[in-house]
């Protein structure tokens, strides 16, 4: 293993110690009690079961069976999660061949961001992480499950259904993922599209056309932004059966990945081989997911929600830690927004699989941890196929089977990870180098102010940002407004960027990886609603992003800036982004929220 992921680890580990240990004794404590149908009393028993069939009553209650909870992000606005319709049928058929019952627990929201973007709406995306983990608590809280299987794969949704279960530390869990969807029309030219809509070379009709032929059937979309994102962290963590992530829904291979599912859950909970996430997910693990991020050029978002998730289990991590992995974590694969391919064409490649080999191999990565399987982590670099009508797994073959996707340990596209950490006089923020050009990683130009994504759109079409320039965009932070993505930023930016001007943008938002080839410093904390240097800043001061270096400041004299008051948002904003479309609602997370550094989390 390299000494520095070791030092990380051992750094991360002596954090962590008083919450680690006071949370594995509270899930000693839980795991030791009887179980729920022998525990409860009669009448919450007869309620808990009182809907099933009368021959798995007789399992769960006389024969004392194993109850798996099913908790669904199932609904029909999201492409990724349509599919999960036929599961629970298909869990429960292969339970019952172990001689075990199933329920579904509950099912949590699941909005989709691409439905939401630049809409009220997306003002409650970073929020509905923690309301699925509260309703993935509130599903299992009926207390009669042995396990519980998860069924979720975008953006919120997973992070949410994570930190959940890591609340009901003691069951062991296993996540289901659906896969995504074929390939449509490639990435760069759908972003093409969008920049001449941008521009007014192409109407509504073209741009719809566009877009439909990009996301068109069921499974996730095929960049690999933060949902494509989390089904590599949950492989590199363990919590899949191996190799799981990015088969197509309507492959025969699907059916048998969730069925080898059911039988990895059930073995988790006889005594010899009992294995509850909160145990499975330690430091090592935590670790292992923030390589696996590193190495894929992977979603920003992911510097906000593994830093909740790590905290749900008592794991205390943030951005330096990030930061000192990525400068020895080399980037193996290439996928949109940080190359041309798609994850299909990244799983073709050799996708999770040969990339956890390479890590492991080249000691990124600890092989020796829990996982739901009983082979460690190095099960997770091999790939699933059918033969002879079982599902078996075969090593992958030692070169990639395509280098301009994925590569070796040896011969990576880059010797550090895709995102960087930026310090200076405005705070803390990240920047997903892996799809900036090496001309834009130095930017410094005057900066233009917005406090909505909407006065950068309509300065761009007035024709004012024809120039070099910085937007300032913020009060965009948790406390704000939620912290909506602003994806809707990139065509008109990168526009300008095509046509010469040495642009970029400093927010206390979101952008995951959306921002592509423009610099973006985001997540910049403290953000201007917590009295931020963000809200320091003036129109005309000249602005310096240095990627290279890991910097970001305002060149303005240090005295003068000392004294500069923060700017406040106008009540009529702050009015404006509280109310309507239920944001009212999400008042108490806004109030209550910690930093994007402290992985915005609300429940503390």
């Amino acid at each position: 293993m390299k000494q520095s992921h070791i030092e990380v680890t051992e750094r991360i580990i002596e954090v962590s110690r008083p919450t680690r240990t006071a949370y594995l004794q509270r899930l000693e404590e839980i795991a030791n009690r009887p179980r729920g149908a022998d525990r409860l009393g009669c009448a919450n028993v007869a309620h808990a079961f009182a809907a099933m069939p009368s021959n798995d009553k007789l399992r769960v209650v006389a024969e004392k069976a194993p109850n798996i909870g099913i908790v669904t992000a199932y609904n029909e606005m999201l492409s990724a999660h349509q599919p999960y319709v036929s599961y629970p049928e298909i869990i429960r058929d292969e339970a019952r061949k172990y001689g075990a019952t199933v329920q579904v627990a509950g099912g949590v929201p699941a909005m989709c961001d691409g439905i939401t973007q630049g809409e009220p709406g997306m003002e409650m995306s970073l929020f509905s992480r923690d309301t699925i983990a509260m309703s993935t608590a509130i599903a299992l809280s009926h207390d009669v499950f042995d396990a519980a299987m998860l069924l979720g794969v975008c953006d919120k949704i997973v992070p949410g259904l994570l930190i959940g279960a890591l609340k009901f530390g003691h069951l062991p869990c296993i996540f289901v993922p659906s896969g995504p969807m074929g390939t449509g029309l490639d990435n760069t030219a759908k972003s093409k599209v969008r920049e001449q809509y941008a521009q007014g070379l192409v109407g509504r009709p073209e741009l719809l056309a566009s877009e439909s032929a990009a996301y068109h059937g069921a499974g996730t979309c095929t960049f690999y932004g933060t949902a494509n994102s989390n089904q590599m962290l949950l492989e590199a963590m363990g919590l899949h059966v191996p190799g799981a992530a990015f088969v197509h829904p309507a492959d025969g291979l699907r059916e048998d990945l969730t069925r080898e599912a059911v039988k990895l859950v059930l073995e988790m909970t006889k005594p010899q081989s009992f294995t509850p996430i909160g145990k499975l997910v330690d430091e090592h693990v935590i670790v292992n997911a923030m390589v696996a991020l590193l190495a894929t050029g992977g979603s920003t978002n992911h510097l906000i929600h593994w830093v909740a998730v790590a905290r749900a289990a008592g794991i205390i991590i943030d951005w330096t830690d990030f930061y000192h992995l990525a400068k020895t974590t080399p980037l193996l694969a290439s996928v949109y927004p940080n190359g041309k391919a798609d994850v299909n064409e990244f799983q073709n490649a050799g996708g999770p699989g040969f990339v956890i080999r390479e890590l492991i191999e080249g000691g990124y990565m600890y092989p020796d941890v829990f996982t739901v399987t009983k082979g460690g982590l190095h099960d997770f670099g091999k790939k699933p196929v059918k033969e002879d009508g079982k599902l078996v797994w075969k090593p992958f073959p030692e070169e990639s089977g395509d280098e301009t996707i994925v590569r070796t340990a040896e011969h990576p596209f880059s010797e550090t990870g895709g995102l960087r950490l930026l310090k200076g006089n405005l705070g803390r923020s990240v920047i997903k180098i892996s799809a900036v050009p090496a001309d834009r990683h130095i930017i410094e130009a005057p900066a233009i102010v917005f406090d909505a994504q909407e006065e950068l759109l309509e300065a761009f079409d007035r024709g004012e940002l024809e120039k070099d320039f910085v937007a300032v965009v913020r009060f965009q932070g948790p406390k704000a407004n939620g912290m909506p993505e602003l994806h809707k930023l990139t065509p008109p930016l990168a526009v300008l960027q095509n046509k010469g001007f040495m642009v970029a943008i400093v927010t206390d938002g979101r952008m995951s990886g959306a921002s592509g080839k423009i610099p973006a410093a985001i997540h910049m904390t403290p953000e201007a609603s917590a009295g931020g240097a963000i809200a320091k800043i003036r129109t005309g001061d000249v602005v310096r992003l240095n990627a290279t270096v890991g910097m970001v400041n305002v060149l303005v004299d240090e005295d003068i800036w000392a004294e500069r008051e923060v700017e406040e948002l106008s009540d009529a904003k702050r009015s404006h982004n509280a109310h309507g479309f239920g944001r009212e609602l999400f008042g108490g997370m806004r109030k209550n929220v910690l930093s994007a550094e402290e992985g915005a989390v609300t429940w503390l």
